[in-house]
């Protein structure tokens, strides 16, 4: 079968493709639960039938007179046959109760709690890890608030520091032109004409002066009497602040209701009062005051009134300071303990530092540990799904064999039932049990294997903490090429290590071999550190697993190679130029829809097509494997927004990469050049989408502050194109030569001809490969092992052979000797 159940039963949140494969195999377990009541009812009517002929005979020996009178009539005679051939009746259908009941009920009575057993574990393993698995991401959304929480106090305490103590003299005394009485009086005129952004939007000062003005009139004031300091004026809750937002500002969430009271902290409209901080919080305990800014604004009288405290000279000749970044008396208090302090002599501006710090620390912590748990997971549920398709399987076959069984039951007994056998027989003979597995994938699959991966996402928009899951541009990036390292490193190992295979099929077969997920995660941790890492780590590893690697990276980016968003175009190109378009207008149509895609996407497809093309082309593959290697490769390269059950079955991935395969010089030729032109070209930049993510408000904030400052520079920047003899690539000259060694001679093309390249290579004595599901995937016996995540052997033709080379790590014996023609071809640096 072309897929089985560890491909067809995944959904995002793990639970609902498992929820739908588990509704099915319980259906089955009633169905056998049913199978059993049958048996058992017609065990029961055979017994009755049985006693109420065994009870005939004794009924008519209480009848006096009659044939009893009569020795040697005929009748007489026909009148004890018949009673005879009663009780003969009666022994046969217990007989038949019998034989139903040892051969049928008892035997599949126990494998029917045997399975329910195997189900039922299997069922509740899984979803123990799944509970696990939530309850930690649950853990690092909670840690993850609380790091950027503390990030977004430290950001605000800096900004407090730099703003708190300034001489008034000393912005004057740096510019003469401050010294002018005019420049001064015109600041806050410009300050007011600033636009304010509030959420997504952006208002002027006329707008701001009526919404201002309209919520004060709206939202409730009152007065909020804080221990120690005394009673601050003009204070509403945030919730009422929130639920003004929601009423009138369109606020579609309480999340986006939040921002926008965080905004109007930030821009000077409120405070916080009675708590550390800034922060803006939809609550009721949480009180924030309008700052007298909001009244100058509005032209509405604030009320202002003398604090409760004990009069002192001090109270009386100072006023209270809202906005002084010394902070409250409570903040000094509630840190100070002289006995048990671990942090002694440590400002705020330290403390906050370093409790964003251990939140970094445990929001990183736990998300490498829910990164932990989610492959353990994925690897259990690929060992389960497995599992529980041999044992649907079995299931099917069992009830094959009891149909049997019944019908044997009866056929030994009473020949006379021969009608009645045949067509039992013909209902066993229709029972198909490949038949009905697969028609319970086509019909309750619920999605391809798609790994949803939880990065760590710093505060500053760092990506050097791991390597799978980030997006491809921004590691591209952080890697300062084109091109991920990753992938780089990978191809050229994998181009250096072709030779040590065994012959053409041999390395052709590394990217369709089935390696344990287990296995493949194993290298996924050790390469998966966001930093470079040397090839000395891929040596470790046989070289499927390394081809598969590659295939978990490209699965895990949280957009596809060919992003998802032209889905729908690569749709309609091969939905509507099926018939009435030409070869070359498809390929230009395919070529003007990739170049939407961001560089580094369009550099990572043409490093990865032209290994696939010329790894191709140098094995001369036939069509066949061609076929499935793409089919392989299809969810690695385009998969939809959302897979649903229409996108599984369709083959417009497949059909892309049977065209990147085809034309892959005609494509990236034409997009290279376009790159050309466009790196060339003054002030052409790749426009980008939009980030909502807020942790890059600061970095974003830095480069439209940069922005600015190049547009209002008297010199612009260079508009010829960069450095670009690294990303060169020289074609292959001096002959035929190849990366690996190409056997040319007659006997091996016409070896390659006749190969099936769909079959898995054999060892070094010809024999098959089996793996744990025997030689054709099922097994006949109703007992299995229970799933178990160990190392699974590679073919040998598909590891690296160590006995070809020596301590050096050349090819020795015969391999020293050329093997047909030899060619060497740089891969493409980009």
């Amino acid at each position: 079968m072309a897929s089985g159940f560890a491909a067809s039963f995944w959904s995002s949140d793990y639970a609902g493709g498992l929820g739908v494969l588990f509704g099915k195999l319980q259906q089955g377990v009633q169905e056998n639960q049913q199978v059993l009541t049958i048996t058992r009812l017609r065990v029961e009517a055979e017994e009755a039938y049985s006693a109420s002929l065994a009870s005939i005979g004794p009924a008519t020996e209480r009848l006096t007179g009659g044939f009893a009178r009569d020795e040697g009539a005929s009748v007489r005679k026909a009148y004890d046959g018949v009673r005879t051939e009663m009780e003969a009746a009666a022994h046969s259908h217990s007989k038949i109760a019998s034989n139903i009941r040892e051969l049928v009920i008892n035997p599949f009575s126990r494998w029917c709690e045997a399975h329910a057993a195997r189900v039922q574990n299997s069922q509740d393993d899984l979803q123990s890890r799944i509970k696990i698995h939530d309850r930690q991401a649950e853990a690092v959304r909670k840690f993850r608030s609380q790091y950027y929480n503390k990030c977004r106090l430290v950001e605000d305490l800096e900004e407090e520091d730099k703003l708190a103590f300034q001489d008034p003299q000393s912005e004057a005394a740096q510019s003469p032109k401050m010294k002018v009485p005019t420049i001064k009086m015109s600041e806050p005129e410009d300050s007011e004409e600033d636009p304010v952004e509030l959420g997504d939007e952006t208002y002027q000062p006329e707008q701001v002066k009526k919404i201002l003005t309209h919520m004060l009139d709206s939202i409730k004031l009152s007065e909020v009497k804080v221990p120690i300091l005394g009673t601050y004026q003009n204070c509403s809750t945030g919730a009422d602040i929130a639920e003004y937002f929601t009423k009138h500002m369109a606020a579609s969430s309480i999340s986006y209701a939040e921002r926008i009271g965080q905004d109007m902290v930030n821009a000077g409209y409120l405070r916080l009062v009675g708590n550390v901080g800034n922060a803006f919080a939809n609550s009721s305990r949480m009180n924030y005051q309008w700052k007298p800014k909001v009244f100058q604004i509005t032209g509405i009288p604030e009320k202002k009134k003398v604090l409760d405290r004990a009069s002192t000279t001090m109270s009386q000749d100072s006023s209270f300071v809202p906005d002084s970044p010394v902070g409250t008396v409570q903040e000094y208090l509630s840190g100070w303990n002289p006995l048990n302090n671990p942090y002694p002599n440590e400002t705020a501006t330290e403390r906050l530092k370093r409790e964003a710090r251990e939140a970094d620390e445990r929001y990183k912590g736990s998300v490498k540990k829910l990164d932990s748990l989610r492959c353990n997971l994925e690897e259990a549920m690929i060992d389960h799904l497995k599992f529980m398709e041999r044992c649907e399987l079995d299931r099917l076959k069992a009830i094959k064999a009891v149909i049997l069984d019944f019908s044997g039951a009866i056929s030994n007994v009473i020949p006379s039932l021969q009608s009645t056998v045949d067509k039992m027989m013909l209902f066993q003979e229709t029972v198909q049990p490949l038949g009905d597995l697969r028609y319970l994938l086509e019909n309750y699959k619920t999605g391809p294997f798609l790994p949803k991966v939880t990065t760590y996402e710093n505060y500053y928009n760092s990506v050097d903490e791991q390597t799978f899951g980030v997006d491809l541009e921004a590691r591209a990036r952080s890697d300062r090429k084109r091109v991920p390292l990753i992938v780089t490193t990978i191809l050229m190992f994998l181009d250096n290590h072709y030779p040590d295979l065994e012959g053409d099929e041999a390395r052709r077969g590394i990217w369709l071999v089935d390696v344990p997920l287990a296995q493949t995660h194993n290298l996924r941790t050790a390469i998966n550190t966001g930093k470079t890492f040397p090839q000395e780590i891929l040596e470790k590893y046989d070289i499927p697993i390394v081809a598969s690697v590659l295939k978990l990276y490209l699965l895990e980016l949280p957009d596809s190679l060919v992003s998802s968003h032209v889905y729908e175009i690569v749709k309609t190109v091969y939905s509507t130029t099926a018939t009435d378009a030409s070869e070359e207008q498809r390929v230009s149509v395919i070529q003007s829809t990739l170049g939407q895609l961001r560089l580094a996407n369009i550099a990572t497809l043409d490093a990865i097509t032209t290994h696939f093309t010329r790894l191709i082309e140098l094995t001369s593959a036939d069509d066949t494997y061609v076929t499935a290697l793409s089919t392989a490769l299809a969810p690695c390269i385009l998969r939809p927004r959302q897979p649903t059950s229409i996108t599984m079955t369709e083959r417009y991935a497949y059909r892309l990469i049977r065209d990147l395969f085809g034309h892959k010089d005609a494509i990236f030729g034409e997009l290279k050049r376009a790159s050309s032109l466009t790196h060339s070209s003054s002030g052409a930049q790749r426009p980008r989408a939009i980030s909502t993510d807020e942790s890059n408000r600061r970095a974003n904030f830095e480069e439209r502050s940069r922005a600015l400052a190049a547009q209002r520079s008297p010199r612009a920047t260079s508009p010829g194109p960069g450095h670009r003899g690294s990303h060169r690539r020289d074609r292959s000259v001096g002959g035929p030569e190849t990366r690996f060694p190409v056997n040319t001679s007659p006997t091996e093309r016409r070896n390659t001809a006749t190969r099936n390249s769909l079959e898995v290579p054999g060892n070094a004595d010809g024999t098959p490969v089996v793996n744990d599901k025997g030689t054709n995937g099922t097994t006949d016996s109703p007992e299995h092992p229970a799933p178990s995540s160990t190392r699974v052997p590679l073919p040998r033709k598909l590891a690296r052979g160590p006995g070809n080379r020596d301590s050096a790590g050349s090819l020795r014996g015969e391999d020293l000797a050329p093997r047909g023609v030899q060619l060497e071809d740089k891969p493409m640096d980009y």
